[in-house]
């Protein structure tokens, strides 16, 4: 092999247990710190956890799709590769702008959570009023601490996969003890009768809850992004990237049963962040509100660190296939990651604070539903090559047909 082809590929370092916190923290962001308190309101405790129960088993049947084509297809890119083999470049060109879409705007998103987040620790540090978008005072101080933050996740990801997969292992670790101590204190702290009502807004309240679940699942798909820097058997790589779907389906529901049982539905009424003050409750003291907003903090870098892995490696699968400018394909010979693209998502990220925060937030909405079309794509991908194999032999004939 030349020194040049050497150059050209990406280090296949990463375990199962990078792989594992790379796909969870990227599905645990901030979310499950601000809406639980929402849902439990919306369909009642245990119709919300009934809903997050059905949608994820859909979000699972997603997942299936996606681990047996990543299996057979362990390319950068993902579903730039697997609509491209099922659909061809049209469709594959149309999913992978949609993801890179959905994912730089969750990365622009994190850049403004991070600063709003802050305002629960620290009340008045906002200084320097700049200006007003869309009635949302933006201020030099909440701009700061966006956009350092933007360039600290940047410069993690510029140096290799492995220091990235550091990073979070370390912060998802972080968020799995503090929300294992949260939901054991509310099991064994909390109070039945908190839960009531069980349910409420009928089917309609069950419904609003249902069609919010695949937003807080999205990031399992980062996985096949990185597939070429995963070390890993192929066939594990789908079953790590199912295990940690399944993992998620149940933090989220564990967590609004902590909440349920923590606080009363007049308490959530009152409050600015339920969850948050349901862990003051639980263990009676400001601190644990604090620790609680620390490992949500935790959980916004995650969410930020994955989705900057997946941005960067779609668009370098879609430089390499001459669908962006060529230096977007660019890998660096040190650390072997997709630099330039790397650098082009920390730009847009460490500017995203200065629209504020209105403005991200409807961008954000945007891209939700240009994730899901591209799933849509996806699915589509894999039953096209399904049919193509003909007689369905599992992994094996599936990979023949889609090489």
């Amino acid at each position: 092999m030349s020194s040049k082809q050497k150059d050209d590929q990406f280090l296949r370092v990463l375990t199962s247990k990078d792989v594992l916190v790379l796909s969870i923290g990227a599905m645990i962001g901030w979310g499950w710190v601000v809406l639980t308190g929402n849902m439990i309101k919306t369909a009642g405790s245990i119709g919300s956890m009934l809903a997050f129960a059905v949608g994820g088993l859909m979000v699972i049947l997603v997942g299936l799709t996606y681990a047996e084509l990543t299996s057979a297809m362990p390319k950068v890119g993902g579903e730039h590769v697997f609509v491209f083999r099922g659909l061809g470049a049209t469709a594959s060109f149309i999913a992978t702008w949609f993801i890179i879409l959905g994912y730089i705007s969750i990365v622009a998103f994190e850049t403004v959570a991070l600063p709003t987040v802050l305002e629960y620790l620290l009340p008045n540090y906002k200084q320097g009023y700049l200006w007003t978008i869309a009635g949302y005072d933006t201020y030099l101080t909440w701009v700061l601490v966006g956009s350092i933050g933007s360039i600290f996740i940047t410069a993690v990801n510029y140096l290799g996969i492995k220091f990235t997969a550091f990073l979070q292992l370390v912060l998802t670790s972080l968020i799995g003890i503090v929300g294992l101590l949260f939901i054991g204190g509310g099991l064994f702290n909390g109070s039945t009768g908190n839960m009531e009502p069980l349910f409420s807004g009928g089917i309609e309240g069950f419904t609003s809850v249902l069609i919010m679940i695949p937003f807080f699942f999205v990031g399992f798909d980062v996985i096949p992004q990185a597939s070429e820097e995963i070390n890993l058997p192929y066939k594990m790589i789908g079953k790590v990237l199912l295990f940690s779907v399944i993992l998620t389906v149940v933090w989220y529901i564990l967590v609004i049963l902590g909440v349920a049982r923590a606080l009363t539905p007049e308490k959530m009424d009152s409050s600015s962040l339920v969850t948050a003050d349901a862990m003051v409750a639980i263990f009676h003291g400001s601190w644990a509100g604090k620790l609680l907003v620390v490992a949500g903090i935790g959980g916004i870098i995650t969410s930020w660190n994955a989705f900057y892995v997946g941005g960067s490696r779609a668009i370098y699968a879609m430089a390499k296939a001459k669908m962006l400018p060529e230096f977007l394909g660019y890998l660096h010979p040190k650390y072997k990651t997709p630099s330039n693209a790397i650098i082009l998502i920390g730009i847009f990220s460490a500017l995203a604070p200065l629209l504020g925060r209105q403005m991200l937030v409807w961008l954000v909405d945007a891209s939700g539903l240009s994730i899901v079309f591209a799933y849509l794509l996806v699915t589509i991908s894999f039953v096209v090559l399904r049919k193509k194999s003909r007689k369905w032999k599992g992994l094996l004939k599936f990979q023949q047909v889609v090489w």
